[in-house]
């Protein structure tokens, strides 16, 4: 019989390597499927929380928060790009990319959850920005998105003309950062284990195992 697993999956929708996370951690899942029953919770972190409606260039930003070269920046998104195809996810950003405010796709994810969707509302917006040169923080393109996987667009398009979900957004943004996680994507299991980064999918399968292992009071060699 097949154990349960809650995971809290800790990210932003404009972080390459969150995407790249989620993915080891499906193709993990479905290697366990067999031994795992697993739920998925998609829990929200800003990357640029200050950033204004009109985005910024990923290159000029990248310079001005972590002083990386034009040069650096583009071997770094090569490095994406091949780990993403790895794991069947395509990346297509360039040095003209732009960086967006996604708080409002937090608060769409946050309904999402609330109505079965979550997973499948995050996987669209990941493709939506990252392969398609999408704008998480425009409101029509949400909706259309939402609209996507299933869910009402007019709905949908109410929460983004309204402030709904941003108390309780804000709220859980919070009680991740005093709870110490402060780079993403962090992937935590039953409350307990943390696991950082973009990591490949035999990592994820051997972390699942091991948690599984000692919640039977057995080791893993």
């Amino acid at each position: 019989m097949s154990a349960a697993l809650k995971i809290d999956f800790v990210s932003d929708v404009s972080c390459p390597w969150c995407a790249v996370g989620l993915y080891g951690l499906l193709r993990a899942l479905e290697i366990l499927r067999n031994e795992v029953q697993a739920e998925i919770h998609f829990q929200p972190f800003e990357l640029n929380p200050k950033m204004g409606p009109q985005g910024q260039n990923i290159a000029e930003h990248i310079q001005e928060k972590y002083g990386s070269t034009a040069e650096q920046s583009q071997k770094n998104r090569e490095v994406i790009r091949a780990r993403g195809a790895d794991v069947g996810f395509s990346f297509r950003t360039d040095g003209n990319s732009r960086i967006y405010n996604t708080f409002d796709a937090h608060r769409l994810l946050h309904w999402a959850g609330l109505e079965g969707a979550q997973l499948a509302l995050k996987e669209a917006l990941l493709k939506a920005y990252f392969t398609d040169g999408g704008n998480p923080s425009d409101p029509r393109q949400l909706a259309r998105l939402a609209e996507s996987v299933g869910l009402d667009r007019q709905r949908a398009e109410a929460i983004l003309a309204s402030d709904e979900f941003a108390a309780v957004v804000r709220e859980e943004e919070q009680q991740w950062l005093q709870r110490g996680v402060s780079s993403v994507p962090t992937v935590v299991f039953n409350g307990q284990y943390a696991v950082t980064g973009g990591q490949p999918v035999q990592t994820f399968v051997d972390v699942i195992r091991q948690i599984m292992s000692e919640a039977r009071g057995g080791t893993v060699n």
